[in-house]
């Protein structure tokens, strides 16, 4: 049965509707004004909404515009007695799917709504597929098997179609530019462009210059205009790399046109409106630079709407380390022609054993070393680099060549670490390692780091 709202002040039209719609398969609930119509598309899901046009205080079409608004995927077929070329236009401004005389039969109503319910469903599934399209385009660019990273994509997906600008924090190689083109390829501007700049890189007034683009002759050698970043990138999204490290006398300056989205040109008088989502990065601890007058903190709270913390690969677990290792190996096999399908199970551990001080970078770049080096079609440990084939002491490999150990124990020292890392939070490490706290509470029973007693609360 299809769910259908009725409104109509008529009380027996509205009955007679009520008692003969489910004969056509239709579930239909009549109610006689606007504000009841709100009332009950508040408590319950309609598929489409009959509405006559003539009725006391808020007519048909207003009501048929508010509910357009509210729910732009609700067909609304407008019922009126006079059946004039006017009404009709009128019906269509105020966003009606449909339009019908008075009177007309329970045919003509019953197949009216048959099509409002088809047109609902189709945009449903649209909107379905459009869901599934833009999370497999953010699983692909983005590998998130851990709990934590599957949290990054959730925030992925509910900032992307938003227009508030969003800080990427993370250590250095946590992967702060493929979230940031992530958030952009997944949201309205993707056809337009996606500009990223390094704010450390360069100084003060050639950065300037950069993002805000110059006058000929502003100053020495500007010898033609330039348009600058920002007006570069209007329509799309402009990645400010490293915002943590922007020299303080700029940053009155962009914050105003965070505030303003509008730009000045460096020796121009005149300003020029811009329309660019803004995202921002950094692997500094951006409270800290406040607290040391070295950032601006009405800038931080502009480029921190939404915040999206990255945490470093040694935190993500297992499953993620492998799965960017088998995504890397696959696409430089390509890349290079050879027929190279995985890791051998040595090779894996010495990864997972592996702390990752350049996170995911250096991982792909390991993996890019080993592609290169092998002959085989499965990277062993010699195909890897010396620090990981052959670690010395002091690098941050903790299984050496002289102490070969099992997955378990090497499951156990890494959950050790991620609960150092998290000061014994418990509930945290199992997010982390993406396991159930229970499931946490036995292995660290079993390897003599917990009490039953704990366990207990979890299996109630």
């Amino acid at each position: 049965m299809k769910r259908i709202l009725l409104v109509d002040d008529d009380k027996d039209f509205g009955r007679t509707l009520e008692r003969s719609l489910p004969s056509k398969g239709f579930e239909p609930r009549w109610v006689a004004t606007a504000a009841d119509a709100l009332d009950a598309m508040a408590e319950t899901e309609f598929a489409a909404v009959l509405c006559d046009v003539r009725m006391p205080k808020v007519d048909g079409l207003a009501l048929c515009a508010d509910i357009v608004d509210r729910r732009p995927d609700l067909p609304v077929i407008l019922l009126t007695g006079f059946g004039t070329l006017d009404a009709a236009v009128a019906a269509l401004r105020a966003g009606a799917y449909d339009f019908l005389s008075k009177p007309a039969s329970l045919d003509t109503i019953a197949f009216a709504l048959e099509r409002a319910v088809r047109h609902h469903e189709l945009q449903a599934e649209v909107q379905r597929l459009r869901r599934v399209a833009s999370e497999a385009r953010i699983e692909h660019s983005l590998v998130a098997k851990s709990a934590a990273m599957r949290r990054v994509l959730e925030a992925v997906g509910r900032v992307a179609d938003s227009p508030a600008s969003v800080l990427i924090s993370g250590e250095s190689g946590t992967g702060k530019e493929v979230v940031a083109r992530a958030i952009h390829d997944n949201s309205g501007r993707k056809d337009r462009p996606f500009l990223a700049v390094n704010c450390a890189a360069m100084p003060p007034h050639l950065l300037e210059s950069e993002l805000f683009g110059h006058v000929r002759g502003a100053f020495t050698d500007a010898r033609d205009a330039r348009l600058g970043l920002f007006r570069e990138a209007q329509g799309g999204t402009v990645l400010l790399d490293e915002i943590g490290d922007m020299a303080i006398e700029l940053q009155p300056k962009l914050l105003r046109v965070l505030q303003e989205r509008k730009v000045r040109p460096v020796g121009s008088s005149q300003e020029i409106p811009i329309d660019v989502r803004f995202v921002c990065a950094t692997n500094r601890d951006l409270e800290e630079r406040i607290a040391a007058k070295q950032f601006r903190d009405d800038l931080y709270f502009r480029i921190a709407v939404v915040e999206i913390a990255l945490p470093p690969l040694r935190l993500r677990g297992a499953e993620d380390i492998l799965a960017i290792a088998a995504n890397a190996v696959l696409r430089f096999a390509g890349a290079q022609n050879k027929d190279v399908k995985g890791l051998s199970k040595a090779a894996a551990e010495r990864l997972l054993a592996y702390d990752w001080p350049g996170n995911v970078r250096e991982l792909v770049h390991c993996m890019e070393h080993a592609v290169i080096m092998t002959s085989y079609d499965q990277i062993g440990v010699d195909d890897l680099p010396p620090r990981l084939a052959h670690p010395r002491a002091g690098h941050n490999v903790p299984v050496s060549d002289a102490e070969l150990v099992s997955l378990d124990v090497m499951e156990r020292r890494y959950v050790e670490k991620v609960l150092a890392a998290l000061h014994g939070n418990k509930a945290a490490t199992a997010r982390v390692l993406g396991i159930e706290r229970r499931t946490l509470y036995r292995k660290l029973e079993a390897w003599g780091l917990s009490t039953p007693a704990e366990v207990e609360p979890e299996a109630r």
